[in-house]
């Protein structure tokens, strides 16, 4: 008996050192607003930057594992239900993971060349006759994804406001991804579509002819975290975040750095998506 507690005696202090100096494991998620190969390409080096920084400030090894969501929504509710501790989401989708789940908080948002904005484009084909949105009544549009803050909600906003609703177009399809709508613009497949700015501007590059005749302001993409984190881990994250300043990673998600973000600026947001419901009905 006395032997068996000494045994529990002389074991308690590596148990407790062991837990004390436990690794910390992080899962990280986004969806596919691109190829799920280019998600990683262009997530893994800055989350290896993350980690380095974090293991930094709390002297014990960090580990942030990628999920990458098949879909948007697949993406909204693993964040919503805390299957991921922290995400990268478009406007949109953090309007509506707020909506599923109020205890999601902002942990900063992406600084692009120190702007806190980016946009979106409307575009058709290079040698198309149309100018204005009033001119795509009765033709066809292409669609990124349904919970797409580009491909959707601020698109059918923009069109709504130019008094095109949706029963105005000739046909409309949701394609999934921006480098799809793009491509099938090009490919007169469809008359017009919506795309984010930078996946334009790309697509442009390697010789697509298609060209913009509308472009929307959005504010840059926010990274949240989870209801489920604890509040020093949140603190700790969002520190690292702000203060990240690995070139080479965040070359890789288009960005220079984080910037402080508060709610309210994706108010605009939440009203494109609260008004959605007008483009569909007259």
């Amino acid at each position: 008996m006395v032997s068996n507690l000494l045994k529990v005696l002389l074991t308690l202090p590596l148990a407790l050192s062991s837990t004390l100096h436990a690794d910390v494991n992080l899962n990280f998620g986004v969806y596919t607003s691109d190829k799920p190969v280019t998600m990683v390409k262009k997530f893994r080096p800055v989350l290896n930057a993350i980690e380095t920084d974090l293991a930094k400030k709390m002297g014990e090894p960090v580990h942030i594992h990628l999920q990458v969501a098949s879909s948007y929504k697949k993406g909204i509710d693993d964040l919503a239900t805390g299957r991921v501790d922290f995400a990268r989401m478009g406007p949109a989708s953090y309007v509506i993971s707020k909506k599923l789940n109020p205890s999601i908080e902002l942990l900063a948002k992406e600084s692009k060349k120190d702007k806190k904005r980016i946009y979106g484009v409307i575009c058709v084909a290079t040698n198309s006759p149309i100018q204005h949105l009033g001119e795509l009544k009765g033709k066809s549009f292409a669609f990124g994804n349904e919970r797409s803050t580009t491909g959707r909600y601020m698109s059918q906003l923009m069109l709504l406001e130019a008094g095109v609703l949706a029963d105005d177009l000739g046909s409309y399809e949701y394609l999934g991804r921006h480098d799809r709508v793009g491509t099938a613009v090009g490919a007169g497949q469809f008359d017009a579509g919506a795309l984010k700015g930078s996946t334009f501007k790309k697509l442009i590059k390697k010789g697509l002819e298609i060209r913009e005749i509308v472009r929307f302001s959005i504010v840059t993409k926010p990274w949240i975290a989870s209801a489920m984190i604890e509040q020093k881990m949140f603190t700790l994250l969002q520190e690292t975040l702000l203060e990240l300043k690995d070139e080479a990673a965040l070359k890789t998600i288009k960005n220079d750095g984080f910037l402080p973000v508060m709610d309210a600026e994706y108010q605009r947001t939440r009203e494109a998506i609260d008004q959605n419901g007008e483009f569909f009905h007259r």
